[in-house]
């Protein structure tokens, strides 16, 4: 890392005073950090991403909107989601764990109004009252909330509804997941609070989040001067497969060198780029052998992993277009945008995909995405997957934006320093001048769990966390503290032995240091079982019981 050469310390010293000006200005009252100098706020979020599925984290996916951003602003080598979607975006857009907010497990299903609510604290199937929304934040500092894409954190009750939850504007699906072409029926299209149906012969899902959030932006222009800020949650590259079929055309062919070939090639970059140390090595191959699958097959695993590339190349379009509207209005330069994750790759379906073969003329895919085998791929160089809370299921990728604050020699750069998803609460509350309530609509909340990123943002290489921070779900348990790593996988109802590793030297997870190093594990497991408690984890044998019981 290259942070505060010098080069950079002139830069840095150059916003110093800048910096200083609308830290007093935030402190000193809300109102005195003028409204019209307050940076718009675009916080853009791709679905079922794995870490090294964009170019500038190693991919040969064409992403260069994306590899854009990261030219001109500063990517995180080790920022952190929740491993899900559902916690995630509760986390995201609050501030807290998900269990604080009421998603420790997953949201309600459209088809089910109960299925995650399990009349725990911590378990509601939806965000509860005990938390406020980004957007419930940013009003209070005079900013315009727009929200364009995937909810996902409450479908049953409009109380638990986007335009209920702070947003002015909201264009997308409230539930996790619906068809590309022809979303319909519960897993269908909400404007505002009403049910909407796709429009024209070509409806893309991710075309149709741009452009209502393009269209919210355009609107804003015209009847008002205050910033605005944007929840640009994409669909892509989330199962169902379906793309183009142009889009597609582009990757066919490119992926029959197979996935572990595909796999080294990514490292291989990821360790040219900087993104990876010598000593974070390759896990081992967690995929089929390539070789012994028939030519039809391997032209369908193909198929897939091309289908998955082009979501991903589309999504990436479309974040063109909103840098060129940007750059249209002059607004770019003062635009704070961050781009991530939800969580890692998904290997749902098992080792080559689930769901069968549709014509594509048709405008049909695949269900269950591209399989374990691909998903190893996507999550170079770490181990396991969506649902789990190895450093393969919680990395994400994330880029930070914002030419007005960011010097321009920090460019390009990036950062070994750590965060996780409440950090963004508290950054934009830092960069916006809100103010975070102890008390919203006559409930208690509680407090943010996160640090602000802005001194990386600013250019000073500092640690942002200087206690733990923790992960559960569906029992997988870990907890981070400074360059130490504890780590519980939950199988078959039961937890494995803690698992010790050491970030700065094998974020890859290869060397267990538990036996090495047992009062280290004693330590953060202590920590890990008072964090537990204080948010409201229940052991997931209770909550399967719980389920279990609700199918009889």
């Amino acid at each position: 890392m290259k942070f505060l050469s010098k080069k950079t310390i002139l830069s840095v010293l150059g916003g110093i005073s800048l910096c200083v000006i609308c830290a007093f200005s935030i402190t000193k009252s809300t109102k005195v950090l003028s409204v019209a100098k307050s940076p718009n706020i675009i916080v853009i979020m791709a679905d079922d991403m794995g870490y090294s599925d964009i170019g500038c984290y190693g991919s040969e996916i064409s992403t260069p909107n994306l590899d854009r951003l990261a030219a001109g602003g500063i990517r995180f080598k080790q920022f952190y989601n929740g491993a899900r979607c559902c916690p995630t975006r509760a986390s995201l857009l609050t501030g807290l764990y998900p269990h604080q907010a009421g998603i420790g497990h997953m949201t309600n299903d459209p088809e089910d109004s109960t299925a995650f609510q399990m009349n725990l604290p911590g378990y509601q199937g939806g965000l509860n009252n005990k938390c406020v929304t980004l957007a419930e934040v940013l009003k209070s500092a005079g900013y315009q909330t727009f929200m364009s894409g995937k909810w996902h954190v409450g479908y049953h009750g409009i109380n638990r509804w986007p335009l209920q939850r702070g947003f002015d504007k909201y264009y997308g699906i409230l539930a996790g997941a619906t068809n590309y072409f022809n979303p319909e029926g519960l897993r269908g299209l909400t404007f505002m609070n009403e049910a909407v149906k796709p429009q024209g012969e070509n409806f893309y899902l991710t075309d149709a989040i741009t452009d209502n959030a393009l269209n919210f932006i355009d609107q804003s222009r015209s009847t008002a001067k205050a910033p605005f800020f944007l929840y640009l949650a994409y669909t892509s590259p989330h199962w169902p497969l379906q793309a183009f079929k142009a889009d597609i055309d582009q990757y066919r062919g490119k992926y029959k060198m197979g996935w572990k070939k595909l796999r080294e090639a990514r490292y291989q970059r990821m360790r040219e780029i900087g993104l990876l140390k010598p000593s974070d090595g390759l896990t081992a191959d967690d995929a089929e052998e390539w070789d012994k699958l028939s030519p039809a097959k391997q032209d369908e695993m193909d198929l897939r992993m091309s289908i998955y590339a082009a979501q991903i190349d589309r999504m990436d379009q479309n974040i063109g277009r909103l840098i060129k509207s940007l750059e249209k209005s002059g607004a770019l330069e003062n635009t704070l945008i961050l781009f991530l994750a939800d969580n890692g790759a998904c290997a749902e379906g098992g080792m080559l995909g689930g769901g069968l073969k549709e014509n594509l003329e048709t405008k049909k895919g695949y269900l269950l995405s591209y399989g374990q085998s691909w998903a190893n791929v996507s999550n170079t160089p770490f181990k396991k997957y969506k649902h789990w809370v190895n450093e393969g299921g919680i990395s994400t990728p994330l880029i930070v934006h914002w030419p007005k604050a960011i010097p321009k020699a920090l460019n390009g750069e990036i950062t070994n320093q750590f965060g996780f998803l409440p950090d963004i609460m508290a950054t934009l509350v830092e960069v916006s001048g809100a103010k975070y309530p102890l008390t919203f609509k006559g409930n208690k909340i509680f407090p943010m769990e996160g640090k602000s990123l802005l001194p990386i943002i600013r250019g000073y290489d500092v640690p942002i966390h200087d206690k733990p921070i923790f992960w559960e779900h569906e029992g997988n348990a870990a907890v981070r503290s400074g360059n130490f790593k504890l780590i519980c996988e939950y199988y078959a109802g039961k937890q494995n032995k803690w698992a010790l590793y050491d970030m700065a030297k094998d974020r890859s997870e290869l060397v267990d240091l538990s036996t090495l190093m047992p009062e280290q594990v004693k330590i953060m497991q202590k920590e890990y079982e008072a964090w537990a408690n204080r948010v409201g984890v229940v052991p997931f044998e209770e909550i399967q019981k719980i389920m279990a019981s609700r199918k009889k």
